[in-house]
């Protein structure tokens, strides 16, 4: 789905400089996530589980900063790799998180405080937080870093989502397959072809994984307040419309996003999970607890309830 640009010159210039931001202030962010989290703790209780279990669930390639205690030496020689033998509990304690990092993500129109991107990180990382310190485990969906309930596993997941490297502009979470129970958080506007969103969706799913879907998004993306002549430019190409009566598209527009949002929506409710809205013109605070209520089983996955938060 294209998305409306700030009208003028210096577009892809503005874009690249609030990236670039966003990537040097990544401890910054940390600190604000931090804050964050902070304010969400009172009657937030954590699901702290005791000892990692006995129970074999699977192996895995062994990855930096796992215990060689954790090598199944064994396994390992018959497969011609290191392999680490992972418990059930383990793998089902986890809670994976994904944040968009394609270049659309850095839109910032003069409605809302923040670009997407920047919201979007905020509250990832807040939420690990809140995780971590209840004794969760958290990584991020296709990066090399083992699962972790450390200060360190929410620094890594700052790393990771930066909007800086090039290796990663991504509008697609990973084609991964999550170890069953798990449960994982999709955080970004979500406007990525809908048939290819779907499908890594329910790869996602397929081992019953809950899911969480949180679309961000700049207000002016919902309200299409353009009038007159704008230049309108997609992120993913160099392709521009330039329109003389931009308030011609609101309707069209508006349709199209609703659409997307239905799919989402119907989606979600079919795999049991969960989806809801954040405008970046709005507190960060207030999606943040209603996707920890979530995920903590303090209100129950009904998409009727994701509402724009």
């Amino acid at each position: 789905m294209a998305r409306p640009a700030k009208s003028g010159p210096g577009q892809r210039a503005a874009l690249r400089h609030d990236a670039d931001a966003l990537g040097h202030a990544l401890p910054a962010l940390l600190i604000e996530a931090r804050r964050v989290a902070q304010s969400v703790m009172h009657g937030v209780h954590g699901r702290r589980q005791p000892g990692p279990g006995e129970e074999f669930w699977q192996y895995r390639a062994y990855a930096q900063g796992d215990s060689a205690a954790e090598i199944d030496w064994r396994k390992s020689a018959r497969a011609e790799r290191v392999l680490v033998r992972e418990n059930e509990w383990m793998a089902a304690n986890t809670l994976w998180l994904w944040v968009q990092t394609d270049e659309g993500m850095s839109y910032h129109s003069h409605l809302a405080p923040v670009s997407k991107a920047h919201r979007a990180a905020l509250i990832a990382l807040a939420l690990a937080t809140l995780a971590t310190r209840a004794g969760e485990r958290i990584c991020a969906i296709g990066a090399p870093h083992r699962p972790d309930h450390t200060a360190r596993a929410v620094e890594n997941l700052a790393a990771w989502i930066d909007p800086q490297d090039p290796a990663r502009r991504d509008n697609l979470p990973p084609a991964a397959q999550l170890p069953r129970f798990s449960t994982c958080v999709l955080i970004g506007d979500l406007f990525a072809p809908p048939q290819a969103l779907e499908e890594r969706i329910r790869q996602l799913a397929a081992r019953g994984a809950r899911g969480h879907l949180l679309q961000v998004v700049d207000p002016a993306e919902e309200t299409f307040p353009f009038t007159g002549r704008t230049i309108f430019e997609d992120f993913a190409s160099s392709d521009s419309l330039t329109l003389g009566k931009a308030e011609e598209l609101r309707a069209a527009y508006q349709e199209r996003l609703t659409a997307h949002r239905d799919h989402l929506k119907t989606l979600a409710r079919r795999l049991n999970w969960t989806f809801q809205v954040h405008r970046t013109d709005s507190p960060p605070q207030a999606a943040l607890l209603a996707l920890h209520a979530r995920i903590g089983g303090q209100a129950r996955a009904s998409v009727a309830m994701g509402g724009t938060s």
